[in-house]
């Protein structure tokens, strides 16, 4: 594989790079590298490992989140006659990455930004899962500090979704302790090793993952996620108290529907006790 490719009109390029397996770049990724002016990136050895595999020799300018503000504006600069390349060190910039900055300039500056799709280690860790994903919140890395990392979880347990963070192996048996402890009887996942050859995810209650983990100390960044809370089982009075309120303004269908929403129980079941409820009301 060579340079040869067609020129790209200078702007920003936001790539994504591979978060394990190689084969997970993209064929435009590849082209936009090819046709880029230079790459802009966290570690230049690790992107030029990619670069090399690629068969791609590009400069390569170190921008991260200690990069400062005059290195900054002079990228964004060259972007008017450039095309600048922004990649991680692995997965899609910006994802709990630095780079959040350059864009924003970027385009108050008026320059033509572009994202690319490509791998994201949270996605894969969802999909993974088997947890819900019709809705899920991305938090990022969870805080170092014993205390911050209880009182992030405690404010975000509220959320009735699943949760989605990045990890790292030394620090997961105590988040694993902690999410036992803010998150009782919640589902967690630990996916690790994302698209390499020994890729696992588990899914199970903290404490036996905890266990697990002590014992087989992992490596590496880890995508860790909790599943959202676990729904009460409504007892038949609480139902029925449901029932009413929701018959109050509403048809038995609906008030059916939306008491099944809340509880998990049978639609069906619960139109049939809306209709002798209704009965009932009509007779008072």
């Amino acid at each position: 594989m060579t340079d040869d490719a067609p020129s790209l009109l200078p702007g920003l390029y936001i790539v994504a790079t591979p978060i394990g397996n190689l084969g997970d770049i993209t064929l435009r990724a590849i082209e936009t590298l090819r046709g880029c002016d230079g790459v802009a990136c966290e570690d230049t050895r690790v992107t030029g490992k990619l670069l090399k595999h690629l068969g791609i020799s590009k400069p390569l300018w170190r921008y991260d989140d200690h990069s400062e503000e005059r290195d900054r504006a002079r990228l964004v600069a060259s972007m008017d006659t450039r095309a600048v390349v922004l990649v991680s060190d692995a997965g899609t910039p910006l994802v709990s990455d630095p780079g959040f900055r350059l864009v924003r300039e970027a385009r108050a500056a008026g320059i033509p930004v572009t994202s690319l799709p490509g791998a994201c280690a949270a996605v894969v860790g969802l999909t993974l899962s088997g947890l819900p994903n019709d809705r899920f919140m991305f938090a990022g890395f969870l805080p170092v500090k014993d205390k911050a990392r209880r009182d992030i979880l405690a404010e975000l347990a509220k959320i009735e979704t699943t949760l989605v963070f990045y990890e790292t192996g030394p620090r997961l048996v105590k988040s694993l302790a902690a999410i036992a402890a803010v998150c009782p009887g919640r589902d967690v996942s630990v996916a690790r090793e994302l698209t390499k050859l020994h890729e696992d995810c588990r899914t199970g209650e903290p404490d036996v993952l905890a266990e697990h983990y002590t014992q087989h100390p992992p490596k590496g960044e880890i995508v860790l996620l909790i599943g959202p809370p676990v729904a009460r089982e409504a007892s038949g009075e609480d139902v029925d108290t449901m029932l009413r309120e929701a018959l109050a303004g509403e048809k038995a269908s609906r008030a059916a529907a939306i008491v099944a929403k809340a509880t998990g129980r049978e639609r069906g079941e619960l139109y049939a006790r809306a209709m002798e409820l209704r009965a009932e009301m009509q007779t008072q």
